[in-house]
């Protein structure tokens, strides 16, 4: 769990791998670099896919057509080399630098191809569902980061109030919905160049230098070494190159927005040793107004470097050591008041009484004026990084992959919790330490000549610490927001002004697995493949929760008001289970245009412990919700993915998710669990259908679209907190059997073109081009426990961009991002305390600019 372990980790692999390398006499490797041009023009094609057939290596073109391939063979061999309106062409190699030339063919579409089931292959024959974006299209779309991916991906839900609050979900699944819980694991795995990454502040960062985003959908427990209940996101870098090469972009837009990207590739010992270094700087000035500081709130300020080593003693062996670091240093993220619901509690403890009692009124009741008063700075310095060392050693018809890592996540915000000018929650700081290591070894081959398949074995270990203690602490306005009675003594000079809770506590987990899946051929046309796995989890947590501050007083009567606001806490949680789950999909495929799939599967996510502080009843902390029971999932799908013509693919499926013990984060009036906390709903159940597809008209006209039905229930859900409009009433709990899951639209899609013609700018040979992407989800609750006045509205966002692709690597484009100026909400949050006001996210609005990009 310390760096010491994993360096130990490293050179032990490393030590593997020499020895490995002095059994062999030396074989130099089979270097092997080029150029795809087009055969009549003799013009050089940007992006087209090289790949050897048979094995997994491959790469694309770059800005001048260029590859270079690092092969585990010997020369003669085979590529297949593929491009978007071209013939896919197979030919024999038998030199180490060669001209490929393609044809063009009627706007035949090319293959997209993946790796996750660790081989490449096209996404059309893989029996799975999942969104390919290609690193080039991410960035012409602006998505350099999730959050703006999922608006490419409609199956894709991402909430975030600030990089450790952050939900990732696939079809409404993965992560608990609200005010993240740190003693749950995720349910969406989210894996760069292989290595997990366990926290889930990671999506909230920049892409660095990304070839590649994968998102499958459903478990995937049998693929990946993290168990997977909803689905994952598999991404790749684009590797380190033998030839020399490089890009830079930078883009300039409004509210001072400026990002720059840059990536230097090469040789260090020819045939031995290359490298490559990236870098990713991203500014933006606040969207949110501050009047009491007169300053701009909610800007972006993020940095993320990534440095590569690939090594290759022989040619059986490949071995990348890389390591990360990314920084955001935001001043942000701040909510904006977006409402207040009338609850029912006495009228003296309303929002507005309390507030018109202090004397306060809000800034603006628009929350589109983007307008606060908050007195508590907000701070958001959210930093990860790590080292990973991954070693692939041909072995017989397969390879053996070594991947270890280490990884950190460290995490000092600064919030104001009750989203006003008032000194109520005076702090909210959460400061955490984490830290990871992860060790997977698998081997993905060939069998025999009708069985293939991987076998794998993964651990993982964490350590998650507070950094030195979380704090939150009253202000002078918290005794009429917290008051209960009429009494008097609630207006004690100081009573609460300064009175606090100083929470310390340390989750240690280890959780380990053993995996496979096969693909059985039992004729060439239909295939079966059964996939298992066995986990292991154990977790250990201390949690000590100490009030201090406020007035100092031994009257019973006094003591009795602070502790109904916060009071001492302390448990221990000890954990340890084991499970097997699962997975067997038949495929069927009667021609090449046709691939069919039905999978049934189960899965299971581990037992939850709760980190955020525990309700009390009758004034005794209910610590048997300090465990949370582990989900158990049972999966069923159905799809299609088809070719109908050679210019455009068609895919549908349909899905069937049932969980057990679904784990769920929920709120609660006190202000000393202000964070929520986790329970179990019994059952829930997600059932969807999803369509894909794209076509190209032309060789210059194409388009792509997706269209998701989901539609998510609690079937049973007995013992649910009350939404905000019912704080107060008979019950603190209710039966909420039938509602609807939170964040999930019944219906959410894309759609995007581009169209394209030859031409020439300031002398340059290449291509003028307009796209526009469209991107709409329905309306879907903001609540746990669904409330009325909780709903987001549905919206839709309408991106474009035109601009010019030169054949000698230069790009200009000018881009627009909700061109309309759609106001929409991405997320509401209840206030700490439920007074009865809400917060929101605010989704950006309309935003411009320009990039330029030059690469060799």
């Amino acid at each position: 769990m310390k760096l010491a372990t994993a360096l130990s980790i490293f050179f032990g692999t490393l030590l593997f791998s020499i020895f490995v390398s002095a059994q062999d006499a030396p074989t130099i490797n089979a270097t092997v670099s080029g150029v795809v041009v087009d055969s009549r023009t003799q013009e050089a094609l940007i992006g087209a896919t090289v790949a050897i057939k048979g094995t997994t290596n491959g790469a694309l073109t770059d800005a001048n057509g260029e590859f270079s391939l690092v092969t585990g063979q010997k020369l003669p061999f085979t590529v297949v080399v593929s491009y978007v309106g071209y013939q896919k062409k197979e030919l024999v190699v038998k030199d180490s630098k060669v001209e490929i030339k393609l044809d063009e063919n009627a706007n035949d579409l090319s293959d997209v191809v993946i790796t996750s089931r660790r081989r490449q292959e096209s996404s059309q024959d893989v029996p799975i569902p999942i969104s390919v974006i290609r690193g080039y299209a991410a960035e012409d779309a602006g998505a350099f980061n999730v959050n703006r991916l999922k608006e490419l991906v409609p199956t894709v839900q991402l909430y975030s109030s600030n990089p450790r609050n952050t939900t990732l979900n696939i079809r409404g699944l993965g992560s608990t919905f609200g005010l993240t819980n740190d003693g749950i694991d995720p349910g969406v795995g989210f894996y760069v160049d292989g290595v997990y990454y366990a926290r889930p502040a990671a999506t909230t960062l920049d892409f660095v230098d990304v070839d590649q985003i994968e998102v499958l959908r459903g478990p995937q427990g049998t693929l990946f070494g993290k168990n997977t209940t909803a689905g994952a996101f598999n991404i790749t870098t684009r590797a380190p190159s033998f030839e020399p090469g490089a890009n830079f972009e930078l883009s300039y837009g409004n509210y001072g927005f400026i990002q720059a990207k840059a990536s230097v590739t090469g040789p260090i010992v020819k045939d031995k040793l290359a490298a490559r270094v990236s870098f990713s700087g991203t500014q933006r000035d606040g969207l949110l107004y501050n009047v009491r500081t007169q300053s701009y709130v909610n800007d972006l300020n993020n940095l993320g470097f990534r440095g590569q080593l690939l090594y290759t003693p022989t040619e059986n062996i490949k071995i990348t050591l890389a390591g990360d670091a990314a920084n955001q240093r935001p001043n942000g993220y701040a909510q904006v008041v977006a409402g207040v619901v009338t609850t029912k509690r006495a009228p003296y403890r309303q929002f507005n009484n309390i507030i018109a009692d202090l004397g306060y009124s809000l800034p603006s009741t628009n929350p589109f004026d983007r307008v606060i008063d908050h007195d508590t700075p907000w701070r958001s310095n959210n930093a990860l990084g790590g080292i990973s060392l991954n070693a692939e050693f041909k072995l017989g018809a397969g390879t053996l992959t070594s991947t270890s890592a280490w990884r950190y996540w460290n995490w000092d915000p600064s919030n104001d919790r009750d989203f006003t000018g008032l000194p109520v929650l005076a702090l909210s700081q959460a400061t955490s330490r984490h830290e990871q290591w992860t060790q997977e070894i698998r081997y993905a081959g060939n069998f025999t000549s009708r069985l293939s398949g991987l076998v794998g074995v993964f651990a993982i270990g964490q350590d998650l610490k507070t950094d030195p203690y979380h704090v939150e602490e009253s202000g002078a306005a918290q005794w009429r927001f917290s008051q209960s009675s009429t009494s008097p003594l609630w207006k004690t000079p100081g009573l609460l002004d300064g009175y606090g809770i100083r929470t310390t506590s340390r989750l240690q987990s280890f959780g380990g697995a053993v995996f496979g899946q096969l693909d059985w051929a039992i004729t060439e046309k239909l295939h079966v493949l059964p996939g298992i796995r066995f986990n292991y989890d154990k977790k250990d947590v201390d949690y000590r929760r100490e009030t201090y501050g406020g007035l100092q007083t031994t009257d019973p009567a006094l003591l009795a008001i602070k502790n109904a606001v916060y009071s001492n806490q302390a448990f221990n949680v000890n954990v340890d289970e084991n499970n097997f789950s699962g997975q067997v999909t038949l495929a069927y495929k009667p021609t090449k245009q046709i691939n069919a799939f039905t999978t049934y599967s189960n899965s299971y996510k581990p037992v939850g412990v709760n980190l955020g502080g525990l309700p009390t009843a009758n004034g005794q902390v209910l610590t048997d919700l300090a465990r949370v029971k582990p989900e158990y999932v049972t999966h069923f799908e159905a799809g299609i993915k088809t070719r109908p013509t050679p210019q455009s693919t068609l895919n549908f499926v349909v899905h069937n998710t049932d969980i057990k013990d679904y784990q769920t984060q929920v709120q609660t009036a006190e202000v000393g669990v202000n964070r929520g906390y986790l329970a179990n709903a019994e059952r829930v159940r997600v059932i969807g259908a999803e369509l894909d597809g794209n076509i190209r008209v032309t060789n210059q006209l194409s388009f792509t679209g997706a269209l998701a039905y989901t539609d998510g229930k609690y079937v049973t859900f007995t013992n649910a907190p009350v939404p905000l409009e019912e704080v107060g009433g008979e019950l603190a709990y209710k039966d909420i059997s039938g509602s609807v899951l939170p964040g999930i639209s019944k219906w959410s899609g894309s759609l995007g073109g581009e169209i394209s013609e030859n031409g020439k700018l300031f002398g340059l040979k290449g291509k003028y081009f307009l796209a526009l992407d469209t991107y709409y989800r329905s309306s879907f609750s903001s609540s746990p426990s669904p409330s009325k006045y909780l709903n987001v509205d549905g919206y839709t966002l309408l991106n474009g961009r035109v601009g010019f692709r030169a054949s000698n690597g230069i790009s200009i484009l000018v881009w627009a991002r909700n061109l309309t100026n759609k106001d929409y909400f991405e997320q509401l949050l209840p206030a700490a305390g439920s007074a009865g006001h809400y917060a929101a996210v605010l989704g950006d609005p309309k935003t411009y600019g320009v990039t330029l990009r030059y690469g060799f």
